[in-house]
């Protein structure tokens, strides 16, 4: 990593919460993994000692993709079972599947999702699965940034659940902090569908033990609501409510069928939404309520899920599809504008995971930032770039990405994966699941 990093002649999306977006114009200085300085002229001492300079003719510059929710080895299933519906696409195609998945099969998988993630401007994922060890060994390796957690589904006897809070106890403890601070761990019981109540409260418990978040799948479905208030005589938010998860500093995906109560009451305990409008859309799972969220001061990111469900992991398809969805259905054409769109992409994921030096271009934080080529036809005339991301840009027209300060995608190509063993070894995966 070289000491310093002037870009020059930039273009800089500026997205600071409560204020019109703008892009500003000059010089972004980067020193180790910071953020150090952003402004139209350039401060002669900087240019002192060892630096190396980048010409930003041609880019546009704004913070790295926060994938707030996903399961990165599901990307070995990607078109394994497409267009059913979600309970029959778990428990006929995914679930079996993956009950033959090893560590080896999520190494493979989780490399095959980080390097489409990089390449796309994807900077940070949040990941809930099993063999997490792999994932974590893969997000050391590939510089990405990581949020890792061993999601429990506690369909199972209670020796069986007892195994899986301890290795997601001891995920936390071997991992937080890890890969110079680019690991952070949480807690994860998988879905109040799928885990009886004391099987949360025991993960409520490990979390107010070990100072962690947590995170859980939560309201995805009608039918996943109707059957909570059949066993449980509640709504999932007042359950999971009852059950203490909102004692901790938490999230959840999808929050698809909330009523008006509900998230009054995500907004009372600051509670996130991970919003996965791509895989809500393609499993018919519905549409969630954001305008709605947003206007209650919730707090809403965006996530693909897993690319089994998705079936790509484009954050900047995301945020497209969370500016029109939203305008569609609401009859607003303001309901959801680009720039909102580009903060649920960036810093709202940042604040939904409570990290305060990622999801912004500016001063003391975190140096992961993204290039984008807009020396493009579709990408003219340069109207409102922060609009033409997210409207007409694609993750392949992302060029360079930064992590924490270390360039790890360089013109298209990934500086710290090698793409063409991975792309083999995924297949060799699959294909060996189907002979299992």
């Amino acid at each position: 990593m070289t000491q310093r990093l002037i870009i020059r002649n930039g273009l800089f999306a500026q997205l600071q919460e409560g204020a019109a977006h703008t892009t500003s114009k000059g010089y972004m200085v980067v020193e180790q993994d910071r953020i150090v300085y952003i402004g139209e002229t350039l401060p002669e001492a900087y240019e002192q000692g060892e630096v190396e300079y980048i010409d930003g003719k041609g880019l546009f510059f704004m913070p790295g993709l926060i994938n707030t929710h996903g399961h990165a080895a599901m990307s070995l299933l990607r078109g394994y079972g497409d267009d059913m519906v979600l309970q029959s696409w778990l428990q006929e195609k995914m679930w079996p599947m993956e009950a033959k998945f090893t560590g080896n099969d999520v190494y493979w998988g989780t490399a095959l999702s980080v390097i489409e993630m990089l390449k796309g401007g994807t900077t940070l994922f949040v990941d809930m699965y099993d063999h997490m060890d792999q994932v974590a060994k893969v997000s050391e390796e590939s510089g990405i940034r990581a949020a890792l957690m061993r999601g429990a589904i506690g369909l199972c006897s209670e020796e069986v659940q007892l195994m899986k809070l301890n290795e997601a106890v001891q995920l936390a403890k071997d991992w937080n902090g890890q890969a110079n601070g680019r690991i952070t761990t949480l807690l994860a019981p998988h879905a109040p569908y799928t885990c009886p109540p004391a099987f949360i409260e025991k993960f409520v418990e490990a979390a107010h033990e070990l100072d962690l978040m947590l995170h859980t799948h939560m309201s995805e479905t009608a039918a996943e609501v109707e059957q909570n208030v059949k066993e449980y005589g509640l709504r999932p938010v007042a359950h999971l409510e009852k059950l203490g998860l909102f004692s901790r500093p938490s999230f959840i995906a999808h929050g698809v069928h909330l009523n008006d109560e509900e998230i009054a009451t995500l907004a009372k305990y600051n509670v996130g939404v991970s919003h996965n409008p791509g895989s809500n859309l393609k499993l018919a799972s519905g549409i969630a309520r954001v305008v709605e969220l947003q206007r209650a001061g919730v707090v809403v990111s965006l996530g693909t899920d897993g690319a089994a469900s998705n079936n790509n992991l484009d954050m900047f398809e995301e945020m497209r599809l969370a500016a029109l969805i939203h305008k569609g259905v609401s009859g607003d054409p303001t309901a959801v504008p680009a720039a909102d769109a580009m903060r649920m992409a960036t810093v709202n994921g940042a604040r939904t995971l409570h990290m305060n030096d990622v999801g912004l271009l500016q001063a003391g934080m975190k140096a992961d930032f993204i290039a984008v080529n807009i020396d493009q036809p579709h990408l003219y005339p340069h109207t409102d770039l922060v609009s033409h991301m997210v409207y007409s840009a694609s993750a392949k027209d992302v060029q360079h990405v930064w992590v924490d300060g270390n360039q790890v995608v360089k013109n298209g190509e990934c500086l710290t994966m090698d793409e063409e063993r991975i792309k083999h070894e995924a297949e060799q995966c699959f294909r060996n699941l189907l002979e299992r």
